[in-house]
């Protein structure tokens, strides 16, 4: 499991209120060099979009910074994550993290970046 964070977004909201990054999603890797983002768009609404090793590097190209969260947290991809109020819950969700305090995509990445 890795996730990514972006400091581009197209929503308001986050451009205001959150500081660099300001958008987050998880992505898993399903076979060798091939990989799904689930990109959160809003509630309900998560749309799945297939990668391949040459667009993961054009994505940190432009500025994603990737973590991979591998066995450090227990990898959840199931029908819950829909339900996901945000892309940090997306996120949150994806990797069974239990943190009510984390809501922006800051404190996600320095909760994970953490040793």
């Amino acid at each position: 499991m890795i996730i990514g964070f972006s400091e581009n977004t197209s929503k308001l909201l986050p451009r205001f209120l959150c500081k660099a990054p300001r958008h987050c999603a998880p992505i898993v890797r399903t076979r060798k060099n091939y990989y799904i983002m689930f990109q959160f768009v809003r509630r309900g609404n998560i749309a799945q979009i297939a990668l391949n090793k040459r667009q993961m590097s054009l994505l940190k190209a432009y500025g994603w910074i990737f973590i991979d969260v591998g066995d450090s947290y227990r990898v959840n991809i199931s029908e819950h994550i829909y339900n996901a109020k945000s892309c940090v819950d997306l996120c949150k969700r994806s990797i069974g993290m239990h943190a009510p305090f984390i809501q922006t995509p800051r404190a996600l990445y320095k909760k994970i970046k953490r040793p």
